[in-house]
């Protein structure tokens, strides 16, 4: 008796929890790890004409349509996204030549502010000390001071 009554008290209930467990909690997880948003997407006419036919109403040609396109949506999902792709492919070439053309300007105007720069009034080539004049030689000096000499006559 006491066998039985711990088989019905304990072991049973217990396995018919486990058995809900594995039913409600991990295998209801793996269905929705399976589940898209495709997929719901796919299973709303099925709903709608479930509905229609359970409730007996006639179905207009806009749920049709409506379902039409839920059957198509990846079709219109692919051309979308090419859509949106060549948008941004061409929104990117036009950010890259801005991009280009602000680096040449910045390049051009760091090359202009160099050359009016008020520390770099001479070229880099130029001596800054006066020259010394070359010494004269004999003859310079014996007609230097004759001319010198017709000058003040």
């Amino acid at each position: 008796m006491e066998r039985w009554w711990r088989k019905w008290t304990y072991e049973v209930p217990l396995a018919i929890g486990d058995a809900l467990w594995e039913v409600l909690v991990v295998q209801f997880a793996a269905w929705l790890d399976g589940l898209t948003i495709r997929k719901v997407i796919a299973f709303i006419p099925v709903v709608i004409l479930i509905g229609a036919y359970y409730h007996s109403i006639p179905l207009p040609p806009e749920l049709m349509l409506i379902g039409d396109f839920l059957a198509y949506i990846d079709v219109f999902s692919v051309l979308i996204l090419v859509g949106l792709l060549s948008r941004i492919s061409t929104v990117l070439f036009v950010v890259k030549q801005a991009m280009a053309r602000m680096a040449a300007l910045a390049a051009c105007v760091m090359a202009r502010m160099q050359r009016l720069d008020a520390r770099h009034r001479r070229q880099r080539t130029a001596s800054t000390r006066p020259r010394p004049k070359p010494d004269r030689s004999e003859d310079d000096r014996a007609y230097g001071s004759m001319w010198g000499q017709i000058a003040l006559a």
